[in-house]
Protein backbone atom coordinates (compact mmCIF):
# COMPACT_ATOMS: atom_id res chain seq x y z
CA UNK A 1 0.00 0.00 0.00
CA UNK A 2 1.57 3.37 -0.85
CA UNK A 3 0.75 6.14 1.46
CA UNK A 4 0.32 9.60 0.19
CA UNK A 5 2.64 12.36 2.02
CA UNK A 6 1.69 13.35 5.29
CA UNK A 7 1.11 17.18 6.03
CA UNK A 8 2.75 17.85 9.31
CA UNK A 9 5.50 19.86 11.36
CA UNK A 10 7.95 17.78 10.98
CA UNK A 11 9.52 16.50 14.59
CA UNK A 12 13.31 17.61 15.16
CA UNK A 13 15.35 14.59 17.11
CA UNK A 14 17.77 16.29 18.65
CA UNK A 15 18.84 15.67 22.17
CA UNK A 16 17.29 17.97 23.66
CA UNK A 17 -14.97 11.28 20.22
CA UNK A 18 -14.43 8.13 21.47
CA UNK A 19 -15.94 6.62 24.68
CA UNK A 20 -13.46 5.45 26.99
CA UNK A 21 -12.00 2.22 26.24
CA UNK A 22 -11.02 -0.04 28.79
CA UNK A 23 -6.87 0.54 29.02
CA UNK A 24 -4.44 -1.97 29.17
CA UNK A 25 -1.41 -1.66 31.36
CA UNK A 26 2.54 -3.18 31.04
CA UNK A 27 5.57 -2.78 32.24
CA UNK A 28 8.07 -1.06 29.64
CA UNK A 29 11.18 -3.91 29.46
CA UNK A 30 14.32 -1.69 30.96
CA UNK A 31 12.87 1.51 32.03
CA UNK A 32 11.56 1.24 35.82
CA UNK A 33 8.84 2.49 36.50
CA UNK A 34 7.52 3.54 33.32
CA UNK A 35 4.84 1.79 32.54
CA UNK A 36 2.27 1.36 28.57
CA UNK A 37 -1.46 1.93 28.87
CA UNK A 38 -3.27 1.81 26.11
CA UNK A 39 -6.62 4.22 26.12
CA UNK A 40 -9.38 4.44 23.17
CA UNK A 41 -6.47 2.23 21.25
CA UNK A 42 -3.63 4.57 21.68
CA UNK A 43 -0.33 4.19 23.87
CA UNK A 44 0.28 6.09 26.71
CA UNK A 45 3.74 5.72 29.05
CA UNK A 46 3.52 6.91 32.38
CA UNK A 47 6.28 7.02 34.73
CA UNK A 48 6.18 7.21 38.72
CA UNK A 49 8.77 9.06 40.49
CA UNK A 50 11.23 7.17 42.28
CA UNK A 51 9.58 6.29 45.63
CA UNK A 52 6.25 6.44 44.57
CA UNK A 53 3.31 6.41 47.31
CA UNK A 54 -0.22 5.43 46.28
CA UNK A 55 -1.03 7.30 49.58
CA UNK A 56 0.53 10.51 48.58
CA UNK A 57 -1.35 12.61 46.07
CA UNK A 58 1.28 13.92 43.27
CA UNK A 59 0.74 16.39 40.23
CA UNK A 60 0.49 15.11 37.17
CA UNK A 61 1.76 16.25 33.91
CA UNK A 62 1.15 15.75 30.24
CA UNK A 63 4.35 15.98 28.03
CA UNK A 64 3.52 15.69 24.29
CA UNK A 65 5.89 14.96 21.33
CA UNK A 66 6.31 17.05 18.12
CA UNK A 67 4.45 16.12 15.09
CA UNK A 68 5.67 12.91 13.17
CA UNK A 69 7.10 11.89 16.78
CA UNK A 70 5.35 9.01 18.77
CA UNK A 71 5.31 8.57 22.52
CA UNK A 72 8.49 6.80 23.16
CA UNK A 73 10.36 9.33 21.77
CA UNK A 74 8.95 11.99 24.55
CA UNK A 75 9.84 9.88 27.00
CA UNK A 76 13.73 9.66 26.14
CA UNK A 77 14.87 10.93 28.90
CA UNK A 78 18.64 11.65 27.01
CA UNK A 79 15.88 13.94 24.83
CA UNK A 80 13.71 15.50 27.01
CA UNK A 81 14.37 14.61 30.74
CA UNK A 82 11.01 14.41 32.26
CA UNK A 83 12.02 11.36 33.74
CA UNK A 84 14.37 13.22 35.43
CA UNK A 85 13.03 15.89 36.25
CA UNK A 86 9.85 13.66 37.87
CA UNK A 87 12.27 12.29 39.68
CA UNK A 88 13.65 15.03 41.49
CA UNK A 89 10.49 16.72 41.86
CA UNK A 90 8.12 14.21 42.89
CA UNK A 91 5.42 13.72 40.40
CA UNK A 92 3.75 11.82 37.58
CA UNK A 93 4.74 12.17 34.29
CA UNK A 94 2.73 10.83 31.44
CA UNK A 95 3.58 10.74 27.27
CA UNK A 96 0.13 10.03 25.01
CA UNK A 97 0.88 9.09 21.66
CA UNK A 98 -0.78 11.36 19.14
CA UNK A 99 -2.88 10.11 16.10
CA UNK A 100 -1.47 8.05 13.19
CA UNK A 101 -2.85 6.06 10.30
CA UNK A 102 0.30 4.07 10.83
CA UNK A 103 0.97 0.69 12.77
CA UNK A 104 2.43 1.76 16.03
CA UNK A 105 1.53 4.58 16.29
CA UNK A 106 4.03 6.53 14.76
CA UNK A 107 4.48 9.76 12.43
CA UNK A 108 1.56 10.95 15.19
CA UNK A 109 0.05 14.07 15.11
CA UNK A 110 -2.01 16.21 17.06
CA UNK A 111 -5.10 18.28 16.49
CA UNK A 112 -4.27 21.53 17.49
CA UNK A 113 -6.80 23.43 15.74
CA UNK A 114 -4.68 24.89 12.25
CA UNK A 115 -2.02 21.86 12.33
CA UNK A 116 -1.01 19.06 12.27
CA UNK A 117 -1.28 16.45 9.31
CA UNK A 118 -3.50 13.41 10.10
CA UNK A 119 -5.10 14.08 13.26
CA UNK A 120 -6.26 17.46 12.03
CA UNK A 121 -7.31 16.12 8.69
CA UNK A 122 -9.40 13.90 10.29
CA UNK A 123 -10.78 16.49 12.23
CA UNK A 124 -9.42 13.78 15.67
CA UNK A 125 -11.07 14.91 19.07
CA UNK A 126 -7.45 14.91 20.95
CA UNK A 127 -9.19 17.40 23.68
CA UNK A 128 -11.27 14.33 24.48
CA UNK A 129 -8.99 11.44 24.33
CA UNK A 130 -6.79 13.53 26.33
CA UNK A 131 -9.71 13.99 28.84
CA UNK A 132 -9.57 10.28 29.03
CA UNK A 133 -5.74 9.45 29.51
CA UNK A 134 -6.06 11.97 32.43
CA UNK A 135 -9.25 10.00 33.77
CA UNK A 136 -7.74 6.54 33.44
CA UNK A 137 -4.72 7.86 35.24
CA UNK A 138 -6.77 9.19 37.72
CA UNK A 139 -8.69 6.20 38.19
CA UNK A 140 -5.06 3.98 38.96
CA UNK A 141 -3.18 6.53 40.93
CA UNK A 142 -3.44 9.06 43.44
CA UNK A 143 -3.23 12.23 41.01
CA UNK A 144 -3.71 15.75 42.62
CA UNK A 145 -6.98 17.04 40.87
CA UNK A 146 -5.79 20.47 41.53
CA UNK A 147 -2.16 20.51 40.14
CA UNK A 148 -2.84 19.12 36.67
CA UNK A 149 -0.28 20.53 34.02
CA UNK A 150 0.46 20.19 30.23
CA UNK A 151 3.06 20.30 27.77
CA UNK A 152 4.70 19.78 24.51
CA UNK A 153 6.91 20.38 21.71
CA UNK A 154 6.13 21.75 18.67
CA UNK A 155 2.62 20.55 17.18
CA UNK A 156 2.81 18.54 21.06
CA UNK A 157 3.27 22.72 22.28
CA UNK A 158 0.06 23.68 20.01
CA UNK A 159 -2.29 20.87 21.37
CA UNK A 160 -1.40 22.20 24.94
CA UNK A 161 -2.20 25.86 24.23
CA UNK A 162 -5.84 24.21 22.98
CA UNK A 163 -5.64 22.19 26.03
CA UNK A 164 -5.82 25.42 27.27
CA UNK A 165 -8.17 26.75 25.43
CA UNK A 166 -10.49 23.88 25.56
CA UNK A 167 -9.96 22.27 28.79
CA UNK A 168 -8.94 25.14 31.66
CA UNK A 169 -11.60 23.24 33.93
CA UNK A 170 -9.12 20.24 33.90
CA UNK A 171 -5.28 21.73 33.45
CA UNK A 172 -3.73 24.13 36.00
CA UNK A 173 -1.00 25.31 33.60
CA UNK A 174 0.25 24.67 30.13
CA UNK A 175 3.63 25.62 28.72
CA UNK A 176 4.68 25.10 24.87
CA UNK A 177 8.16 24.51 23.51
CA UNK A 178 8.25 25.70 19.61
CA UNK A 179 4.80 25.81 19.08
CA UNK A 180 2.38 28.73 18.79
CA UNK A 181 -1.21 28.83 19.40
CA UNK A 182 -3.15 27.24 16.24
CA UNK A 183 -6.60 27.39 17.96
CA UNK A 184 -9.16 28.52 15.75
CA UNK A 185 -11.81 29.79 18.79
CA UNK A 186 -10.79 30.21 21.91
CA UNK A 187 -12.55 30.63 25.38
CA UNK A 188 -11.65 29.33 28.24
CA UNK A 189 -13.35 28.36 31.17
CA UNK A 190 -11.27 30.24 33.45
CA UNK A 191 -8.07 32.23 33.21
CA UNK A 192 -5.13 29.95 32.90
CA UNK A 193 -1.52 30.03 33.55
CA UNK A 194 0.62 29.79 30.16
CA UNK A 195 4.74 29.37 29.00
CA UNK A 196 5.81 29.95 26.41
CA UNK A 197 9.18 29.40 24.97
CA UNK A 198 10.89 29.57 21.47
CA UNK A 199 13.98 30.25 19.66
CA UNK A 200 14.00 33.43 17.75
CA UNK A 201 16.18 31.74 15.04
CA UNK A 202 12.97 28.38 15.06
CA UNK A 203 13.44 27.52 11.25
CA UNK A 204 10.58 25.71 11.46
CA UNK A 205 7.62 27.65 13.45
CA UNK A 206 9.26 31.48 12.64
CA UNK A 207 9.30 33.77 15.75
CA UNK A 208 8.05 35.89 13.99
CA UNK A 209 5.36 33.92 11.91
CA UNK A 210 4.74 31.84 9.17
CA UNK A 211 6.41 28.18 8.25
CA UNK A 212 9.94 27.86 7.83
CA UNK A 213 10.76 25.61 4.24
CA UNK A 214 11.39 22.58 6.42
CA UNK A 215 8.18 22.81 8.71
CA UNK A 216 6.36 20.35 6.24
CA UNK A 217 7.00 17.12 4.25
CA UNK A 218 4.02 18.02 1.91
CA UNK A 219 4.09 21.38 0.76
CA UNK A 220 1.28 21.64 -0.17
CA UNK A 221 -0.33 21.85 3.88
CA UNK A 222 2.04 24.91 4.69
CA UNK A 223 0.13 26.68 6.88
CA UNK A 224 1.24 30.54 8.31
CA UNK A 225 1.78 29.97 11.75
CA UNK A 226 1.39 32.47 14.74
CA UNK A 227 3.88 34.65 15.70
CA UNK A 228 5.27 34.31 18.71
CA UNK A 229 4.43 37.43 19.85
CA UNK A 230 0.87 37.53 18.62
CA UNK A 231 0.44 34.08 20.43
CA UNK A 232 1.80 35.59 23.94
CA UNK A 233 -0.78 38.84 23.18
CA UNK A 234 -3.59 36.69 22.78
CA UNK A 235 -3.15 35.16 26.31
CA UNK A 236 -2.32 38.04 27.99
CA UNK A 237 -6.07 39.16 26.58
CA UNK A 238 -7.60 35.99 27.64
CA UNK A 239 -6.37 36.18 31.02
CA UNK A 240 -7.05 39.80 31.22
CA UNK A 241 -3.18 40.50 32.56
CA UNK A 242 -2.33 44.28 33.02
CA UNK A 243 0.33 46.34 33.10
CA UNK A 244 3.66 45.70 31.05
CA UNK A 245 5.54 42.70 31.14
CA UNK A 246 8.58 41.95 33.69
CA UNK A 247 11.88 40.72 32.85
CA UNK A 248 12.02 37.76 35.13
CA UNK A 249 15.60 36.13 33.76
CA UNK A 250 18.13 37.70 31.89
CA UNK A 251 21.40 35.54 31.02
CA UNK A 252 23.41 35.32 27.71
CA UNK A 253 21.22 34.04 24.73
CA UNK A 254 18.37 34.26 26.93
CA UNK A 255 15.65 35.83 28.27
CA UNK A 256 11.84 35.51 30.10
CA UNK A 257 9.36 38.17 30.47
CA UNK A 258 6.40 37.80 32.64
CA UNK A 259 3.00 39.03 33.20
CA UNK A 260 1.77 38.70 36.61
CA UNK A 261 -1.19 40.72 37.14
CA UNK A 262 -4.03 38.84 36.06
CA UNK A 263 -7.25 37.64 36.41
CA UNK A 264 -7.51 34.59 39.03
CA UNK A 265 -4.11 34.63 40.18
CA UNK A 266 -3.33 33.46 36.02
CA UNK A 267 0.16 34.53 34.57
CA UNK A 268 1.77 34.49 31.12
CA UNK A 269 5.37 34.38 30.63
CA UNK A 270 7.47 34.16 27.51
CA UNK A 271 11.13 32.75 27.55
CA UNK A 272 13.32 33.70 24.09
CA UNK A 273 16.46 31.81 23.32
CA UNK A 274 19.02 33.36 20.67
CA UNK A 275 19.51 30.43 19.44
CA UNK A 276 18.77 26.81 19.00
CA UNK A 277 16.46 26.47 16.14
CA UNK A 278 13.03 24.19 16.07
CA UNK A 279 14.40 21.92 19.32
CA UNK A 280 14.10 21.77 22.99
CA UNK A 281 16.69 23.32 25.06
CA UNK A 282 18.26 20.82 27.49
CA UNK A 283 20.63 21.45 30.17
CA UNK A 284 23.52 22.84 28.00
CA UNK A 285 21.44 25.36 26.44
CA UNK A 286 21.06 29.12 28.00
CA UNK A 287 17.80 27.56 29.64
CA UNK A 288 16.79 23.76 30.29
CA UNK A 289 13.35 24.13 29.16
CA UNK A 290 12.22 20.82 31.17
CA UNK A 291 13.19 22.66 34.45
CA UNK A 292 12.25 26.08 33.64
CA UNK A 293 8.51 24.39 32.85
CA UNK A 294 8.90 22.92 35.91
CA UNK A 295 9.48 25.19 37.91
CA UNK A 296 6.86 27.48 36.22
CA UNK A 297 4.03 24.66 36.85
CA UNK A 298 4.94 24.21 40.72
CA UNK A 299 4.51 28.29 41.07
CA UNK A 300 1.32 28.31 39.21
Amino acid sequence: MTLSPMPLLAQVEQPARWPLAEAAIRSTAGEPNLQELRVQGRKVLVHLPAGYDAARALPLVLAMHGGGGHAGLMAEDGRYGWLRQADESGFIVAFPNGASRLPGGRLATWNAGGCCGYARDQNVDDVAFLRAVVAEIKGRYRVDSARIFATGMSNGGMMAHRLACDAADLFRAVASVAGTDASAHCQPARPIAVLHIHARDDDHVLYAGGAGPQAFRDRRSVMEFVSVPDTVARWVQRDQCRGPAQSVLQVAGASCVAYRDCAAGARVQLCSTDTGGHSWPGPAAPIDATREIWRFFSGS
